[in-house]
Parts: structure tokens; C-alpha cells; sequence
């Protein structure tokens, strides 16, 4: 009997980890060719269009589209399509739920942008300190002062080169403080849409869509899209909607693997990905680097990884001490 169990709960811990690896691997992917969509769509010769508020406001435009068209295939065919029951424009929802990335991308190359978008392990520290007002330990300051390090070197190196752009490493910055956050916060609201990812995308992107048309009149975009000779032409037509379905694809599969993972799995997967993005960005644009160039990466990781690995044994050691405390 209790080898049955023993059994039954191997395979169930199994097809955890399985989902677990399928996730991340399909977070990987899409997040890396989205990447490289975005890139092109915010500073290629090919698009020249000065508008990135506009580029990532008409994904989240094209993404919520899709989540209202399965919302409704779902409540007209719900044999077919299982979308959850939910108001996007319920009001304590939208209190509860509530760009940087695609500045940052616009004005720096793919291969720099992991360096650029490598804080956001410590933006995650600090939040978690200043909103949940839990301690960090000494070793995990320490690896987070490593990563600052790596990236403080990846910066000194990146401004030898002609690429080096002040205004894209702010951005990128900025990014790395709104992942931190947006990762805390996706774990918190999804609460408030029964675990649904479907419905937090859902909400996530008609607010977005919302939100993001005054910036794009203060950011002065209006006259860069009027003016914008290619702006009904089948082929830019053609790559803004394949940008939007990468800009679905990332929004879901990151609520998913946040979902599925932790904020901080989520990080430092993200931080891993980033990694093996660079030396594709590098190979793909053909980018020479310097060896403390390189360095500076290995730092970040390495500093990433030991990060991951001090938090997963202090919440072992935690999820040990409450055992103890349960059985007394």
C-alpha cells in the first residue's frame, strides 16, 4: 500500500517537473524570436518607424483582440474553446490588476539588451523587501552586488563601441525595475482572476491599450505615425501583426510560467534565456566583442545562478523548520 503511494507520488512529482521544463522551454523560444521581432520592428533600415509606444501599443491592441475573440468563441462553442468567465472592465478587477523593454530594445542591440535588462534580479530584491517586507540574507546581497558588477563591466565595455546608447542602458534599467514588479504583481492578481492566465492577459492587455494611448501622444509619436509613408502597406501591416502575435504569445507564456514557477524562477529563467539570446544576437549581427565584454555576462550569470541556488536553500531550510513546527 504505502509503495502504491510512494509510486503515485513519483509520477505526479514527475509530471510536475515535466510541465515545469515544457513551460519554461516554450517561454524560452517565444520570448527569444520576440526579441528579435521587436528589434527589428523598432530600429531596422527595413521599418524606420520612430514610434515604440505606438509598436507595443498596437501588440497589446492585437492581443487583446484575440483573448475577445476566444472569450466569445467560448461562451457561443464551448465545446471547442474553454475560455474562462470574466469582466475586464469590472472595476475592482481593474483596480486590482494594475514599455520600458521595447525603448530599450529600440535604442540598443539584442546582445547588449541582456546586460541592459540584467538589474532585474536586484530590482526583485528589493521589492521584495519594500512590499512584502521580507529580509534578504547576506549571501544573496552578496550575489546581487555581483550582478551589479557584471553589469557595471558590460556597461564600461559597451560604451568603447560605437553602439553604446546612455538613453537605451536608462531604459533598459527601467525594464528591469518594471519586470521585478510585474512579476510580484502578476503572482498577486492572479488571484483575484481565480488563477485564470487566459483572463489576466486578457485584462492585462485592454488596460494596456488604454493606458498606453496618452503616452503616445506625450512621447510626440502622433506626427511620426501620420507622417509614416508605409503605415497602410500590406508588408508593415503584415510584420506589426506578427509582432502583436509574438506580443500575445510573450504576454501569456510569461503569466504561465510565473504561474507554474515563482517570481523569482521566473527571473532568473528569464536572466538564463537572456544569456543564450546574447550569443545568438551576436552570431546572427555578426558582433565582435571583447573578452571583458564576455566577462561581464559570465558574471551576471554565474552571480544569477548562485542567487537561485542561495534562495532555494533558505526556502528549504524554511519549508523544513515549518515542518518541525507542525509536528510539535
Amino acid at each position: 500500500m504505502y509503495q502504491k503511494l510512494d509510486e503515485s507520488k513519483s509520477t505526479s512529482l514527475l509530471g510536475k517537473y515535466i510541465k515545469v521544463f515544457l513551460v519554461v522551454t516554450l517561454y524560452w523560444i517565444i520570448s527569444i524570436l520576440t526579441v528579435f521581432v521587436n528589434k527589428h520592428l523598432l530600429s531596422s533600415d527595413t521599418v524606420s518607424l520612430e514610434a515604440p509606444l505606438f509598436v507595443t501599443w498596437f501588440q497589446c491592441v492585437v492581443s487583446a483582440v484575440i483573448c475577445f475573440i476566444a472569450s466569445l468563441l467560448g461562451r457561443h462553442f464551448p465545446s471547442l474553446v474553454n475560455f474562462p468567465e470574466g469582466n475586464p472592465l469590472d472595476t475592482s478587477t481593474f483596480r486590482k490588476a494594475i514599455g520600458a523593454n521595447n525603448l530599450c530594445l529600440k535604442y540598443v542591440g539584442v546582445a547588449f539588451y541582456y546586460v541592459g535588462r540584467s538589474l532585474t534580479t536586484v530590482f526583485n530584491m528589493v521589492f521584495t523587501y519594500v512590499l512584502l517586507r521580507q529580509k534578504t540574507s547576506t549571501p544573496s546581497i552578496v550575489c546581487c552586488l555581483l550582478i551589479v558588477a557584471g553589469f557595471m563591466l558590460g556597461v564600461n565595455q559597451e560604451s568603447q563601441t560605437l553602439t553604446f546608447s546612455l538613453q537605451g542602458t536608462i531604459f533598459g534599467i527601467l525594464g528591469s525595475l518594471a519586470l521585478a514588479l510585474y512579476s510580484i504583481q502578476t503572482k498577486k492578481s492572479l488571484q483575484y482572476v481565480n488563477q485564470e492566465v487566459w483572463l489576466l492577459s486578457y485584462y492585462n492587455n485592454l488596460y494596456s491599450s488604454l493606458l498606453f494611448l496618452p503616452l503616445i501622444i506625450l512621447n510626440g509619436e502622433l506626427e511620426a505615425i501620420i507622417t509614416y509613408k508605409s503605415l497602410y502597406e500590406f508588408w508593415f501591416i503584415f510584420i506589426m501583426l506578427a509582432g502583436g502575435l509574438c506580443g500575445f504569445a510573450i504576454g501569456f507564456v510569461t503569466t504561465l510560467q510565473i504561474k507554474v514557477t515563482s517570481p523569482l524562477t521566473h527571473t532568473i529563467s528569464g536572466t538564463a534565456k537572456a544569456c543564450a539570446q546574447t550569443v545568438l544576437a551576436t552570431h546572427w549581427y555578426q558582433d565582435k566583442k571583447s573578452f571583458l565584454w564576455w566577462t561581464s555576462n559570465a558574471i551576471v550569470l554565474l552571480a544569477s545562478a548562485a542567487y537561485t541556488k542561495v534562495k532555494q536553500v533558505e526556502m528549504q531550510r524554511q519549508h523544513r523548520s515549518s515542518g518541525i513546527g507542525q509536528k510539535v
